[in-house]
């Protein structure tokens, strides 16, 4: 077994990568079984890298703030303020803190500048975007910042008349913004504001809102760029999905956890097709997010299960979407050894290099009727491979990582 497995592995590199894909996908998701470890982070930079080089990808997109993301754009597109700015301002989760993530952005704004001292043309700079909505483990955004930055891009093109309601109505609508944010929200309902009158009418406002923007399409196209354009969908989508996601966190019914996860994927799932429109796209978060089949989590005792934004965006995308998870062998600093001989990463973490890109479908091939023994973590932060879902189409491949190092 362990000679079949060494006979389909790869090196991981953009054409492994792409050889693995029955297409050249609109969308392209890398996985990552954990979060924060730069050694990961390198290995997706330097794909990045390559897909630009050799595939002509342009943007990538990593599972942070959407509305934060804009700050990185514009310093990479445009060198709008600091590294040290856009590292701050311009992520959420606390990934700007990353040196993977600070050196993707440095290269990025060094690539859009390289062919002259006015940059590359539009049509080639590398672009950046978040693609989760602004939404933390203790709280959701107030959706005041989507709201107001769509009611003011239409403020400024079409008659006022046509407006649902004044930025002052939106104002006192919204109220503190604190109200929105409240950490008991997340596990008391009573404690959100998500289903008070305020927050009903402001529902039916982001509709009124967003309906507007798709019928004035004709007029925005003539009178405004394309990034404008995006930019408009991108806060109408986001008041709209944080609005929704408020409703429900004041719900107090047995499916409410369930409802608030699937949620954040639909917001995902939403602005990866989005992006995908301008494609090709690199986008880069957690395996559960990406990965074609339902996802599941333990939270408060309680198993979740729900349709993550790779299954989603893999319904709508077909072929044009191609995912590749990421699995490794340890993380020593959290208490990750090696793995056992009879899992998927023992036998993968026998192999004698350091890293590896393989077909999943013909590594479940290799792995024979019998699926080795699923791994278990002893750091809840880890999540290993599910070798019973291997030959299931999860994922298109597997990208071995066999050591994690603290840098």
């Amino acid at each position: 077994m362990a000679t079949d497995i060494k006979d389909i592995a790869r090196t991981v590199d953009a054409a492994a990568v792409m050889g693995l894909l029955p297409g050249r996908p609109r969308l392209l998701a890398m996985g990552e079984p954990t979060h924060g470890e730069d050694t990961l982070l390198d290995v997706r930079n330097e794909l990045f890298r390559q897909l630009v080089e050799q595939e002509g990808h342009r943007t990538i997109t990593i599972e942070s703030d959407c509305l934060m993301g804009q700050v990185v754009d514009d310093y990479v597109t445009s060198g709008t303020g600091t590294l040290d700015e856009a590292m701050e301002h311009g992520f959420s989760h606390g990934w700007g803190a990353f040196e993977g993530n600070r050196e993707l952005v440095r290269w990025m704004r060094a690539h859009n500048v390289r062919a002259d001292h006015e940059g590359r043309p539009t049509s080639e700079r590398l672009r950046f975007a978040g693609f989760d909505g602004p939404l933390e483990i203790t709280h959701a955004a107030s959706p005041r910042q989507a709201l107001t930055a769509l009611h003011g891009h239409l403020a400024a093109r079409v008659d006022a008349d046509l407006l649902p309601c004044t930025a002052e109505t939106l104002d006192r609508l919204l109220g503190a913004d604190d109200r929105w944010t409240e950490p008991a929200a997340m596990t008391d309902p009573a404690r959100s504001v998500g289903q008070s009158a305020e927050a009903g009418r402001l529902r039916l406002l982001a509709d009124d809102l967003v309906a507007l923007l798709d019928a004035q399409t004709p007029h925005l196209i003539a009178a405004d760029s394309r990034d404008e354009r995006d930019r408009a969908h991108l806060h109408g989508r986001t008041a709209i999905g944080l609005l929704r996601y408020h409703h429900w966190m004041a719900d107090p019914s047995p499916a409410r956890l369930t409802r608030l996860v699937g949620l954040r994927d639909q917001m995902m799932a939403d602005n990866l097709l989005a992006l995908a429109e301008r494609g090709p796209v690199l986008a880069h978060a957690h395996n559960s997010h990406l990965q074609r089949g339902s996802s599941t989590m333990r939270m408060g005792g309680v198993l979740l299960e729900w349709w993550g934004a790779g299954a989603l965006v893999s319904a709508r995308l077909g072929e044009e979407y191609g995912f590749v998870a990421t699995a490794l062998g340890t993380i020593r600093h959290q208490g990750v050894d090696a793995p056992a001989p009879d899992t998927v990463e023992g036998l993968l973490y026998a192999l004698p290099e350091d890293r590896y890109v393989l077909d999943a479908r013909r590594l479940a091939a290799a792995l024979g009727d019998t699926p080795p023994v699923a791994r278990v973590s002893p750091w809840f932060g880890y999540a290993p491979l599910d070798p019973a879902r291997l030959a299931d189409s999860d994922a298109d491949g597997i990208v071995f990582v066999r050591d994690v190092r603290r840098a």
